[in-house]
């Protein structure tokens, strides 16, 4: 299987939109020791792509719209992102930037789901997506949405995503599990209840560290909000933040398997 092959209807990339990209740059680059280097090119607008080593393993750049919120968002691989836009479509999503040629490096499009989470995609050329396997890059993809259920069916008919619900404890809504071929790619929930209701529906990434608490304590120490004490859970221990931009994210240490 070729390198874009691997990737479709999974998890390829993510990038962060930001009100202040050079404090966010900071923040993650202290926080993970990703190196961060803006392209010089005019083109992609002041674009700085996250490394550890040799492997890219996120981007960071400016809003592209003044009323959008900072946040990351979750590209997930195509070999036909205008295929893609019309599936969406057909399933009830909204198509919200249509397929453009990034250079030569890819065709990205981003999509809204019926619970009105923004999802992107990315159909790779030059740039593939995530370096394989650096241990403070992507981890995980989590969606927390109003109305759950009309994203389950919409990402079955557009990704071919199956799913098998997990309960979560008395007064919890179940979690999720999204799978393709048998192999886990995503999970999700119904949004808590007590979350205040101008809160959208969201994809949220997890990042790989070592050590969650120890993450945990770096990024409010650099100026973060907790959201999610550090916890345990049966697949490892995780923390949720805020950045102090206002992006959410989480810190994972998935068990040994």
């Amino acid at each position: 299987m070729d390198a874009v092959a691997a990737l479709v209807n999974k998890p390829a990339w993510l990038d962060l939109s930001s009100s202040d990209p050079a404090g966010s740059r900071e923040f993650y680059s202290k926080l993970f020791g990703w190196k961060v280097e803006v392209n010089p090119d005019p083109q992609y607008g002041g674009y700085a792509l996250a490394r550890v080593g040799d492997k890219d393993v996120a981007g960071i750049g400016p809003k592209m719209m003044a009323e959008a919120p900072t946040a990351w968002n979750i590209y997930i691989g195509t070999d036909d992102a205008d295929a893609l836009a019309a599936k969406v479509t057909a399933a009830g999503g909204k198509v919200i930037a249509p397929p453009m040629t990034v250079a030569e490096q890819g065709r990205m499009a981003v999509f809204q789901d019926p619970s009105g989470a923004f999802i992107s995609a990315w159909q790779p050329m030059a740039m593939r997506g995530f370096g394989a396997g650096p241990a403070t890059g992507f981890g995980w993809a989590e969606l927390n949405a109003r109305g759950f259920e009309k994203s389950v069916r919409f990402y079955a008919e557009v990704f071919g995503w199956t799913s098998k619900e997990s309960p979560m404890g008395e007064g919890q809504p179940p979690y999720t599990m999204f799978y393709l071929n048998g192999e886990d790619v995503a999970g999700g929930m119904e949004m808590n209840p007590m979350v205040p209701a101008q809160v959208p529906s969201y994809w949220m990434p997890y990042f790989n560290v070592g050590d969650v608490d120890g993450s945990f304590k770096k990024a409010i120490e650099a100026g973060a909000r907790e959201m999610v004490a550090p916890v345990d859970f049966p697949g490892g221990r995780f923390a949720i933040l805020g950045d102090p931009q206002g992006a959410v994210f989480g810190v994972l240490k998935a068990a040994e398997r």
